[in-house]
């Protein structure tokens, strides 16, 4: 990917819907160049889809939270394993420092996403962990599948 890919995604990220031809003036490319520049991206992966991006708080589930988790050893994978069969949880990232994995959750309500904690600290090898509540989400370029 060079420089004009990488206006071009942001430019997507931002309004997956704009016109080819106002992307190229935006661009100061041919529409063809952008065309093709997208089937490019389409076609190698970089682009998946177009969707449409909602406010978090308007989903289904309103209740969302990000935890941290610590693992013993060489439990991650079997801790990655379990976690990705809770429907709540959204994603989940491995990192560094303090804490071993960062979760986000949702749940329906507060109660249903105490069940899920309570459930996810009994995985074999979760020896600790944190929840924090997301209350806004005033910016995310990131879609909601």
């Amino acid at each position: 990917m060079d420089q004009l890919d990488e206006k071009l995604i942001t430019l997507l990220r931002h309004d997956g819907r704009r016109s080819i031809s106002d992307l190229a003036v935006e661009l100061g490319v041919s529409r063809a160049t952008v065309r093709s520049r997208m089937e490019r991206l389409e076609r190698s992966g970089v682009i998946i889809g177009y969707t449409v991006i909602l406010r978090a708080d308007t989903v289904e589930a309103p209740v969302r939270g990000i935890m941290l988790i610590e693992v013993e050893g060489h439990s991650a994978d079997r801790a990655v394993k379990a976690l990705s069969g809770f429907p709540e949880v959204l994603e989940i990232h491995s990192t560094n420092g303090r804490w071993d994995l960062i979760v986000e959750l949702s749940a329906g309500s507060l109660p249903e996403l105490d069940s899920v904690l309570r459930r996810i600290r009994l995985i074999p090898g979760i020896t600790s962990s944190e929840t924090n509540l997301l209350l806004a989400t005033p910016r995310s370029t990131r879609a909601r599948l």
